[in-house]
């Protein structure tokens, strides 16, 4: 018929139509598969920041070694005073002060903050001789605001150095020296390896718990110290010079005061820095509901800091062009160590389940060797540092540890802790004082 393509150009038509058609069908696999690569490498690249930093801190804590356990001197004529935020603390406060007391000397100070007690802290306290001021306020709760009423009432008789020490620790002999000694001589906030003692009858998440704040408290300070940056405060076991504790922002009621008076430090010019030499030892509680609280202020706090802080940081890295708060800004951002595993190992397993489909084997190595990474990490800091604490058995059962933090982390997703709740403490059996 008129105007009708020959059978044989139609059936070329088709064939055109076939060919143009397998070939955008090939290009498209072709994108989706390099899209796939291109989306496992950048998360593989983005994570291997905190994971990276995280694995230099432990293998350079490891190339230090055991820190030195010397002993040191008095600090000479200079006046130190230690204050300790004390909130229904009744049941060890004692043993807390009695040690305490027996490092100080002549002419030292010891003041408790009975802070918003309703037991007899203030009075168990006044009796080992230690001074008391008590602090009634129940709007404004927090460790923040009890520090804040200690600074303000020693600075009628301004010491040279403020040590802050938790009412629920253990202060070994000759740290408080060390840490006043070198807060003192380096005109800089100091802060002492701060760990936690297994209950009488451990679990083995017990056992792991100690591990991770070991690795977080001791082994990643150490390295930071030996590659000459800062660290973060952690609560207890912290020496200040007077014109500088004096001069902070400390009223608030931040879950993780400490963590926030760190960075406010460092942005001032004042970066925190670790004295190996010196330990505190605090409890883990054996109660599950408290360790479980514990956990959850410490965490939620700490991520809550990495959201609104670490941008904070890196801007003033760059504005004053500090090398150490860019590290301190990177460190903060390492979430915690079974955070930064979990989420490590979900981008693995996803990567792996999409190789037969998207053939992305690039992303899902780079994921394998940071996998390596952490667990050598990990490997030669307990080999190293906490061998003794934890037997080897117990590593077992790290994969129950992280299974016992997705409920905490999922919490913090539909709704984070934003007020102090103070952690129940176990009673202490007068017998072992």
């Amino acid at each position: 018929m008129l105007g009708q393509a020959p059978p044989t150009y139609r059936l070329l038509d088709h064939f055109q139509d076939g060919i143009s058609r397998s070939f955008h069908g090939a290009a498209a696999m072709i994108s989706a598969e390099i899209w796939a690569e291109c989306v496992f490498i950048g998360m593989a690249l983005i994570l291997a920041i905190p994971i990276g930093l995280f694995v230099l801190e432990c293998f350079w804590a490891v190339l230090w070694g055991r820190s030195p356990r010397s002993t040191s001197s008095a600090i000479d004529d200079s006046t130190l005073a230690v204050l300790v935020p004390a909130h229904n603390e009744a049941l060890g406060i004692r043993q807390t002060l009695e040690n305490l007391l027996t490092q100080l000397q002549p002419g030292d100070r010891l003041v408790v903050v009975a802070d918003n007690c309703s037991d007899d802290t203030a009075a168990i306290a006044q009796a080992t001789g230690a001074t008391v001021i008590e602090r009634v306020d129940a709007s404004r709760r927090g460790k923040g605001y009890a520090l804040d009423f200690g600074i303000r009432f020693l600075d009628r008789h301004p010491p040279d150095i403020v040590v802050i020490v938790d009412a629920d620790c253990r202060v070994e002999t000759g740290a408080l020296t060390h840490i006043a000694r070198q807060s003192l001589t380096q005109k800089r906030p100091v802060q002492a390896v701060y760990l936690l003692e297994q209950p009488a009858q451990p679990q083995p998440k017990d056992a792991i718990s100690a591990l991770a704040f070991m690795v977080k408290n001791l082994v990643r300070p150490l390295g930071l110290r030996q590659l000459g940056m800062p660290c973060l405060l952690t609560g207890t076991g912290m020496a200040f010079p007077w014109e500088i504790i004096r001069s902070m922002p400390l009223a608030s009621g931040n879950i993780v005061e400490d963590m926030q008076l760190s960075l406010d430090l460092a942005i001032a010019g004042y970066p925190p820095q670790l004295c190996p030499s010196a330990r505190i030892w605090g409890a883990l509680p054996q109660q599950s509901q408290a360790a479980t609280s514990q956990r959850t202020r410490w965490e939620h706090g700490h991520l809550a800091t990495i959201q609104t802080q670490v941008p904070r940081l890196l801007q003033e890295a760059w504005q004053q062009k500090r090398v150490d708060l860019l590290v301190l800004g990177l460190d903060l951002a390492i979430p915690p160590l079974a955070m930064l595993v979990l989420i490590w190992l979900s981008l693995t397993l996803l990567a792996a389940i999409a190789l037969p489909l998207t053939g992305a084997y690039r992303g899902l190595s780079l994921l394998v060797l940071e996998g390596i990474g952490i667990s050598l990490a990990i490997g030669v800091a307990w080999a190293t540092f906490c061998r003794t604490q934890v037997p080897f058995q117990n590593l077992l059962a790290i994969p129950l540890y992280m299974l016992w933090k997705i409920p905490l982390y999922f919490k913090f997703l539909v709704q984070p802790q934003t007020k102090w709740v103070r952690t129940e403490r176990d009673r202490v059996d007068s017998s072992e004082k």
